[in-house]
C-alpha cells in the first residue's frame, strides 16, 4: 500500500515539500497513530527489545535520527509510530532559514537522500517552548527525546562554544540526552570543529550549560561525527570523549564522499562505512560508552550489522521515507525476534 502512495503521491512532490507534509502528518495526526498503535497496526516492541543506555531504558534499539523533526513539532506522532527515541534538531541558538532552495533531493537508484539544508530551524527558544509543552502531556513525558544542537551559520569558529553552551542551557531541561553536532557538511566550516583543539571547548561549554540548567539529573552528552573523518581523527575524537567523560558518540552523519551533486548523502551507501566507524570506536572506547550507529539502516539485518559491530542503539531516517510509517515498529519488533 505504501509503495503505491510513495509512487503516485510522494514522488509527485519535490523532496522538501514532501518532508514538510510528512512532518505535518506526524504532528497533527498523532491521535490516529495512537489508535493504530492500540489496534496493533504498529505495535510497540516487546519487552525483550529493551536496551539500557544513557541511564535509562529504551524500548527498542531503533530510534529516529536528527534531521526530520527540526523544530520539535512532531515528537508525539513519531514516538507512537514505534521509534524507541526521537532525536530532534539540529537546533541553533537563533532562528535561521538555512541554505537557498533547492536543497534536498531523492537518490532513487540507491534509495537515498541528499541534502544541503543548512540547519534551517526556528531556534533554541522556540524548540524549548515546544518541548516544555510536550513534557506537560502524558504521551510527551513517556517519550525519550534527544536534542541535537549546532551553531548558527553567522557564528565564527571562535565563538562556536558559546552557541553550543546556550543551546545546552536552554534545551537540557527537556532532553533525555544532548548531541553536539559538528559534522554536518552543509554549514561552512562546521566539520573543521571536529578537530580535538576546536572540539574540546565546544564540549566543555555544552556540558557546563547542561549542568547549569538542570539540577538533580545528569543530562547525557554525546558528539556526532562524520563518516568522512580519517581513522586517526576518529581515534582522536574517541580519546577526547574518554578524557572528558562524554556519555557517547553518534556515528555517522551524512557523507560528502560522492559525486551526485552538492550536499550530504544519506541512506544505504553509508552502511559499510558506518559499521567500520562503529567497530573502530568500540575497540578504542571499550565496552561501556554508548555508541549510536546511524547510516544506511533499512532492514533489521542492517541494524543488526551496526549492533554486532558495537553500537548500543541505532537510528534511521532515510528509510522512513522509502518504507513508510510502519517501518520503525516493524524493525524494532524484528530485532526483538532475533
Amino acid at each position: 500500500m505504501y509503495a503505491l502512495f510513495f509512487r503516485w503521491v510522494i514522488l509527485r512532490m519535490n523532496t522538501e515539500r514532501a518532508h514538510h507534509v510528512a512532518v505535518a502528518a506526524f504532528r497533527w495526526g498523532w491521535p490516529l497513530v495512537a489508535v493504530a498503535r492500540w489496534l496493533r497496526v504498529m505495535p510497540p516492541a516487546p519487552a525483550s527489545a529493551a536496551v539500557e543506555a544513557l541511564g535509562t531504558v529504551f524500548p527498542g534499539p531503533l530510534g529516529l535520527a536528527a534531521g526530520l523533526d527540526k523544530n520539535a513539532v512532531a515528537v508525539k506522532g513519531l514516538w507512537l509510530a514505534g521509534f524507541s527515541h526521537v532525536e530532534v534538531g539540529t537546533v541553533t541558538p537563533k532562528p535561521q532559514p538555512g541554505n537557498e532552495q533547492p536543497r534536498a533531493w531523492r537518490e532513487l537508484d540507491v534509495r537515498g537522500l541528499r541534502n544541503r539544508m543548512g540547519f534551517n530551524n526556528e531556534g533554541a527558544d522556540a524548540a524549548a517552548r515546544r518541548l516544555a509543552k510536550l513534557r506537560a502531556s502524558a504521551v510527551g513525558r513517556s517519550a525519550l527525546v534527544g536534542v541535537n544542537i549546532g551553531k548558527n551559520k553567522s557564528t565564527s569558529a571562535e565563538d562556536a562554544p558559546l552557541d553550543y553552551g546556550y543551546c545546552a542551557r536552554v534545551l537540557a531541561p527537556y532532553a533525555d540526552y544532548l548531541v553536539v553536532n559538528v559534522s554536518s557538511p552543509n554549514t561552512p566550516g562546521l566539520r573543521d570543529l571536529q578537530s580535538v583543539a576546536a572540539l574540546r571547548p565546544i564540549l566543555e561549554h555544552a556540558r557546563a550549560g547542561a549542568v547549569e540548567a538542570v539540577e538533580g539529573r545528569k543530562v547525557p552528552l554525546l558528539v556526532k561525527i562524520a563518516p568522512d573523518l580519517a581513522d586517526d581523527d576518529i581515534d582522536a575524537v574517541a580519546d577526547l570523549a574518554l578524557e572528558l567523560g562524554l556519555d557517547g558518540i553518534v556515528a555517522t552523519n551524512t557523507t560528502i564522499g560522492h559525486e551526485r551533486g552538492p550536499g550530504g548523502l544519506s541512506g544505504p551507501p553509508l552502511l559499510s562505512r558506518s559499521v567500520d566507524v562503529i567497530a573502530r570506536l568500540r575497540v578504542r572506547l571499550g565496552a561501556d560508552m554508548c555508541l549510536i550507529g546511524v547510516g544506511g539502516v533499512t532492514t533489521a539485518d542492517d541494524a543488526r550489522a551496526l549492533l554486532d559491530a558495537g553500537a548500543t542503539l541505532v537510528q534511521g531516517y532515510t528509510a522512513l521515507v522509502y518504507e513508510g510509517p510502519l517501518w520503525p515498529s516493524r524493525i524494532n519488533r524484528r530485532l526483538a525476534m532475533r
